[in-house]
């Protein structure tokens, strides 16, 4: 019997000042004003929809992010009009989650204060690095004194938390630059570092004309060292690329990981939902293109797919796999409908791998190892 596991909301805004090389994600140059009150207005629609096609008014809200695209290029009355209509659709806690996306060469003084005063109680900062030339090679519009300033800035305006978004592995990068990256985010004291490799995605100008990343010996040494400064620092790996201070783990992204619902309202936004009446688990994808988002006379649902039951074991390791802490079978069949014997075998058989290890005698709760991290790909490969 599935049963509906935490729901949390994603709001996707698409426009960026330009388009970086690396990024795969729907966002698109902003070539005119943003029609941000046309937008506001039919991401409501959108949402209205989805809670009646899923009988959710009744489901309380976890948190709300919004990612993009560039939604820092939004006014805070346009952040403010959305989140007030958005949280009167739902019951939720007084202190609910609510993150924002900001570029550090979309905001100033006063932007971050306009955004918390709105509702936004943390902030997600795309940094990526903090030396002139990467960020030049990344095709990011800020430079480092802007980076710097936006970290800053988050710690004066009122947001209970901040996140910086920082890359390593990137071209032409040494081991030594790369830990000075890190050290440099590390002295701006973020409650939360999303600290990743750059990887190379199809249909991006990095993929057509890949530049030259660092060997493989020095990849593995800069996530080596880089753990251990982050360590040293207070910080605690809770997932593959998420490293926080105590009690600042971003909640929100700890729903994806738990296999938790969510819907996802904007443009090329993705959700997954756990329909209780039907006993199905479904996906979204709404429309993609602005142009197309914004046409009255379209639906927003661009594809509504059942989950088939065959793909629920390797979607539900395919998240939970990426944290570092425990999990439950209880909560496998509770979130899947499945017997726990559906994954128990393959958990067996790496566990004799040494990819995964289950803490208690009777197996009902497993947890990655440091070699299965290292080697998720194949781990995951297991449950297909």
């Amino acid at each position: 019997m599935l049963k509906a596991p935490p729901l949390s909301l994603y709001i996707h805004i698409p426009w960026c000042v330009q388009k970086c090389p690396y990024c795969d994600f729907n966002s698109h140059a902003l070539k005119n004003e943003i029609p941000e009150a046309e937008y506001v207005e039919q991401l409501i629609q959108d949402l209205d929809a989805d809670i009646k096609r899923f009988s959710l008014s009744d489901r309380p809200l976890h948190t709300i992010f919004i990612g993009g695209g560039t939604p820092s290029l939004f006014s805070a009355p346009a952040i403010k009009s959305m989140l007030e209509q958005v949280l009167s659709r739902f019951t939720h806690d007084t202190n609910i989650e609510i993150t924002l996306e900001a570029n550090p060469g979309t905001v100033e003084a006063g932007k971050f204060i306009g955004f918390f005063n709105a509702g936004v109680s943390r902030l997600s900062i795309g940094v990526q690095s903090f030396e002139s030339d990467k960020l030049i090679k990344l095709g990011r519009i800020h430079d480092s004194q802007q980076a710097k300033s936006a970290a800053e800035l988050a710690t004066t305006c009122g947001v209970k938390s901040f996140n910086l978004d920082l890359m390593h592995g990137l071209p032409n990068q040494s081991l030594d630059n790369a830990l000075d990256d890190l050290k440099t985010a590390i002295a701006l004291n973020p409650t939360h570092l999303s600290w990743y490799q750059l990887t190379i995605e199809p249909n991006t100008p990095f993929h057509s004309k890949p530049p030259t990343l660092p060997a493989d010996e020095t990849l593995w040494n800069i996530q080596d060292q880089g753990v251990k400064l982050l360590e040293d620092a207070g910080y605690k790996q809770y997932e593959i690329s998420a490293y926080s201070k105590p009690e600042y783990q971003c909640k929100h992204n700890l729903n994806y990981w738990r296999f938790g619902d969510y819907l996802g309202i904007g443009c090329g936004s993705h959700g997954k939902i756990t329909d209780i009446e039907q006993q199905q688990i479904f996906r979204t994808v709404k429309v993609k293109h602005p142009k197309g988002y914004l046409d009255k006379e379209r639906e927003h649902l661009d594809h509504l797919n059942p989950v088939d039951k065959s793909e629920l074991p390797f979607e539900y390791m395919m998240n939970v796999l990426r944290l570092c802490a425990e999990f439950s079978l209880e909560d496998f069949e509770a979130y899947t409908g499945l017997n726990r014997n559906t994954v128990l075998p393959i958990l067996n058989n790496a566990q004799q791998k040494g990819l995964v290890q289950s803490p208690n005698e009777d197996s009902t709760t497993w947890q990655v190892t440091l070699l299965g991290h290292r080697y998720l790909n194949d781990l995951l490969e297991m449950f297909l």
